[in-house]
């Protein structure tokens, strides 16, 4: 059946758009079945079934895996598999949102589920209301970030951790302010704690409505964690025998930068730290510097000149200095405290940053990880400290003022007495400066007073304490962080499949647009019973490369030999021949 017929059909069934499986519809609501099975049907044209090219690196990144025993939803007709695969194909064909689910066709994404149709709007509100508990969803996502580790230690012995804000411009409550580096403005909203590894790929957020800086979060909410779910940990008897050796690394941006923090980090766990040197002292002679040829993650050459020295911080800590010298002749400075990795690592570790801040610029293009999921608020424990609003009023006062005070002793020492000005001139020039002068010892009296009035005022203070019309609550979280968990899960497969492109693409870069268009391409559905598999025939792409890229991609997917979930039928890949006969199609 082609998709002028299924339309037909869908436009005619009797209960409702594209309902043709009355039977099982009407168990289901009768709760005399648990969920209608995936039944696959020939079917031509098929709109974005080309997406069905990522489930075997859905499943392989964990899409399924633990449902069962964390997840559960009434009996009715469509199942926790189907939910979640609906929720997966949504993120890869860039449904950024369950109500743009509204305007794509229901029947066509139906047979992508083995079904006749998807579920309305609200009933996936409905559904997603019930799976989305937080102790479930908190240990769902903690044990895919374990098994993500697990499956790929190498990567996860060296961590990016860095701060994304997202924004919030609703008025249910005012979150706190702080400065978002991309729009340079201090503007409400959360931020998400994200912990990368070198190619980009997540394994787990931690999202904070109010913060003291990632320093505060590393202590009390990364460290832990990592502590105990990073694989292949050195143990108790190793770190002694080898003083330099480190359980893992932990690389950050300048926001990170504290002598005190890696030397605790170092001390207290064996915690290696690497970050851009925040105060650099003088250049290095260009005669230190040595060319060397690096491989980046992702596998591309480039040449570095690069330096190393040992740099004592704070007269308390020795740290490793690796310095990149640039064609301009500028040095960037990199720390670290990863003793046994030599300049050429440290330098590779800290340029390949890039990776994550590329991470949340692709996530919100194409995922749109600001989106709010939820509406509602959710309170917040009020023992947490938060800066005290007189404090920052008091800071905003006094930077007014020193600028105003900063300006009128610049205006005061331009101003010079020249000999050929008459007496009316000298009296104005004398009446001006006195003027001056006068503001000038006003503004800094004022501005003494306030920095007494800083000292006396408390920084922080607990949430509790904030004037009634200060306070704020938390966006509700469980939600966002289950389609969250979602859309890691649909970038990791994606960031798999691309892999495997770069190895026959000419451009690389063009990995990613290739998979966007082979995820948003009709394909054929072919069923065979008989041997037990199902045909995912893509058509032919934009152009000749692009098609031999699909091939290549269809070959390794056919080697992992990956069953539909819920069936017996073994997933095949292929493009549409060009020697298929009119009319013989199947």
């Amino acid at each position: 059946m082609n998709r002028s017929q299924r339309s037909v059909e869908d436009n005619h069934a009797a209960m409702g758009m594209a309902c043709t499986r009355v039977i099982e519809r009407a168990c289901a609501a009768a709760g005399e079945i648990a969920n209608a099975p995936s039944v696959f049907e020939p079917a031509l044209d098929v709109a974005n079934a080309g997406v069905l090219w990522a489930l075997p690196a859905l499943l392989s990144n964990g899409l399924l895996r633990h449902l069962d025993c964390l997840f559960s939803i009434p009996k009715g007709f469509y199942s926790l598999t189907h939910i979640f695969l609906l929720l997966a194909f949504m993120a890869l064909n860039r449904i950024k949102s369950i109500e743009r689910l509204r305007y794509a066709p229901p029947g066509e994404y139906g047979k992508l589920l083995g079904l006749d149709r998807i579920p309305e709007v609200r009933t996936l509100r409905a559904k997603l209301k019930i799976l989305a508990q937080p102790e479930a969803v908190n240990e769902w996502c903690a044990e895919l970030s374990r098994q993500w580790m697990e499956d790929n230690p190498e990567a996860a012995g060296i961590l990016y951790v860095d701060g994304h804000v997202r924004l919030y411009h609703g008025g249910q409550t005012k979150l706190p302010r702080r400065y978002v580096s991309r729009q340079r403005l201090c503007l409400r909203g959360t931020t998400d704690y994200w912990v990368n590894d070198q190619t980009g790929r997540p394994f787990f957020v931690i999202s904070k409505p109010c913060t003291a800086g990632l320093l505060a979060t590393l202590r009390g909410d990364v460290v832990p964690r990592l502590l105990q779910d990073v694989p292949n940990q050195p143990t108790e008897e190793r770190l002694r025998d080898d003083p330099f050796l480190s359980r893992f690394t932990m690389v950050f941006d300048r926001e990170g930068y504290s002598p005190v923090f890696f030397k605790e980090m170092w001390d207290e766990h064996r915690i290696a730290c690497q970050t851009y040197h925040k105060y650099p002292k003088a250049d290095w002679p260009v005669s230190e510097f040595s060319e060397v040829v690096v491989t980046m993650p992702h596998g591309h050459q480039v040449t570095m000149r690069l330096a190393e020295r040992g740099t004592l911080l704070a007269d308390a800590l020795w740290v490793k200095e690796a310095r990149k010298l640039s064609d301009s002749g500028h040095q960037t400075s990199v720390l670290s405290t990863a003793y046994r990795l030599p300049a050429v690592e440290v330098g590779v570790y800290m340029f390949a940053r890039w990776s994550q801040e590329n991470f949340f610029k692709y996530m919100m293009d194409h995922f749109d990880i600001e989106r709010l999921v939820q509406y509602g608020v959710e309170p917040i424990d009020e023992t947490i400290k938060v800066v005290n609003p007189a404090y920052r009023a008091l800071e905003s006062r006094i930077k007014s003022k020193a600028a105003l005070l900063s300006r009128r002793q610049a205006a005061f020492g331009q101003m010079s007495l020249h000999e050929e000005l008459r007496d009316k001139q000298i009296a104005q020039y004398e009446r001006k400066k006195g003027e001056l002068r006068e503001e000038i010892e006003s503004f800094e009296k004022e501005l003494a007073d306030l920095k007494t009035c800083r000292k006396q005022t408390v920084r922080h203070i607990a949430l509790g304490e904030l004037p009634e019309e200060d306070r704020f609550a938390q966006l509700a979280p469980t939600r966002k962080q289950f389609i969250d968990t979602i859309r890691m899960i649909a970038y990791r497969a994606e960031t798999a499949m691309s892999i495997i492109l770069r190895d026959v693409l000419v451009r690389p870069d063009d990995a990613r647009p290739l998979l966007r268009e082979i995820f948003t391409s009709d394909a054929d559905l072919i069923p065979n019973q008989e041997e037990k598999t199902l045909t995912v025939r893509l058509h032919h792409l934009t152009n000749s490369m692009s098609d031999k890229g699909a091939r290549f991609l269809a070959e390794r997917l056919n080697e992992t030999e990956v069953e539909y979930p819920g069936t017996n039928l073994r997933l095949v890949y292929k493009l549409v021949s060009d020697s298929i006969p009119p009319g013989q199609e199947f």
